[in-house]
């Protein structure tokens, strides 16, 4: 018996970048015959899983170039233990509307208290909604960005940072006019006292205190 035809539609389906048709076709279709299933529901649930894969591997993809210190989830927050925290403003903000509304989030508190966590859980929950991320600490960002500055490439890194729908910085300040020079993106900026990013709150800015 030729193996032509099953040679010939992986190459297809590598070529159309299927690599979940190609890997499922033959379990779905024994599936789908074992319980009278036509082409077209056999279509649909490899479309489905497809589309599933391709949405796991596009997050995966997301988390990665946000360049997370660590992954972490709201989920895994312990809320009891910060009874100050407004759990339902957290929950409300992983939902990431005031990302489409270009607001910022700023988390205040002494260390310890789970700021980063936050940070790290609503950027998670932004790659998991489809938005790029960058996430890295405000001393390498100002660093980046004065080096710019210097070398006369700050338009380059404008163009860079305006790709990324959400920016995280952790600790230390952010001086306003360098901040303000990578234009009015949304920002998410953990910082350990008020004075750290009292040049970037804005009158819509949500506030939390941690």
């Amino acid at each position: 018996m030729t193996h032509a035809p099953e040679i010939l539609l992986s190459h297809h389906l590598k070529t159309l970048k299927l690599p979940t048709f190609l890997r499922e076709y033959e379990k779905v279709a024994r599936q789908c015959a074992s319980e009278g299933l036509d082409h077209v529901q056999f279509l649909t649930r490899l479309v489905e899983l497809e589309l599933i894969d391709r949405e796991r591997r596009m997050i995966e993809r997301r988390i990665k170039a946000a360049k997370f210190p660590a992954t972490k989830s709201l989920d895994s927050f312990d809320f009891k233990a910060i009874p100050r925290l407004n759990k339902l403003q957290v929950l409300e903000l992983a939902r990431c509307e005031w990302i489409d509304r270009r607001e910022n989030v700023i988390a205040l508190g002494p260390s310890g208290t789970g700021k980063t966590h936050v940070a790290l859980g609503l950027g998670l929950a932004a790659c998991q909604k489809g938005m790029s991320v960058g996430f890295t600490t405000a001393a390498a960002l100002v660093n980046e960005l004065i080096e710019a500055r210097d070398e006369r490439r700050l338009l380059r890194v404008q163009k860079q940072m305006a790709n990324v729908k959400l920016l995280g910085t952790v600790r230390n300040f952010v001086p306003w006019r360098i901040a303000y020079a990578i234009g009015k993106r949304s920002w998410n900026i953990m910082a350990n006292w008020l004075f750290t990013v009292s040049g970037v709150q804005t009158p819509r800015d949500f506030s939390l205190t941690v």
